[in-house]
């Protein structure tokens, strides 16, 4: 299953140098609007089969026109939320410099702790449990590999990234994931494979899945007691880094 991990577009709190975290009255400003039309081009060559996002009015907003396009009806996931950043919220990051805590964020994000608010560790672990879960009732639906969206905030998506890289969350300033950008995860029964970090305008079309193998695949009960075919994606690394797609 692959998962693509998009970022919502431009905001008026990203304008503004301000900490949104979950506050009110925070929108896609004119060029975020702009990057969430353009979206359904870039991904037009791919079969999205569900759209799952963040419920902040800027994630909605950016999975508007994609889930317009494809005649879908976007989940919304409370997981997939922005950190919930306390005190600190709608705050100017200038003055956030000044904070002992802003140090922590930096150095050691495993142990901060916004107040009155959540902790990163905390993000990650709900944020990489609301994919995993999202990719396993997909593969049940469909029965084979697929391509899915979920839109959710920047340090949201790097706590995925982190933890598919199989990075320390102590690791995760070092992933970079702007605005509308895509980032893409495949997901398989024993490990990830990060195929796509930031991605802000390049060729998506390498992500179609094949189609499903018709050779004799391995077959188990399903619930309702009939027997269906399951042809899990391969969990082995290609040796020498492959011809790709």
């Amino acid at each position: 299953m692959t998962v693509l991990l998009l970022r919502h577009g431009r905001s008026t709190a990203n304008t503004a140098g301000v900490l949104a975290g979950r506050a009110e009255g925070v929108e896609l400003d004119e060029k975020g609007r702009g990057q969430a039309e353009a979206i359904v081009a870039r991904l037009a060559a791919l079969p999205v089969a569900d759209i799952v996002a963040s419920p902040l009015t800027r994630c909605q907003q950016t999975v508007g026109p994609l889930a317009a396009a494809r005649g879908l009806t976007p989940r919304t996931e409370d997981r997939l939320a922005e950190v919930d950043y306390g005190s600190w919220t709608g705050k100017a990051i200038k003055d956030l410099l000044k904070e002992p805590l802003w140090s922590v964020v930096q150095q050691h994000p495993s142990a901060a702790v916004f107040p009155d608010g959540e902790g990163l560790a905390q993000v990650q672990s709900r944020a990489v449990a609301a994919v995993r879960e999202h990719d396993a009732r997909l593969l049940a639906e469909h029965g084979h590999d697929v391509l899915w969206v979920a839109c959710s905030h920047g340090d949201v998506i790097k706590s995925i990234l982190a933890d598919a890289l199989g990075t320390h969350l102590d690791g995760f300033q070092r992933i970079v994931a702007d605005p509308c950008s895509v980032s893409v995860v495949r997901y398989t029964p024993t490990r990830p494979f990060v195929l796509r970090t930031n991605d802000t305008g390049g060729d998506l079309s390498s992500l179609v899945p094949p189609p499903p193998k018709k050779r004799r695949a391995s077959r188990k009960k399903t619930a309702d007691g009939t027997v269906a075919a399951a042809e899990p994606a391969s969990s082995d690394a290609v040796i020498g880094g492959g011809a790709g797609a």
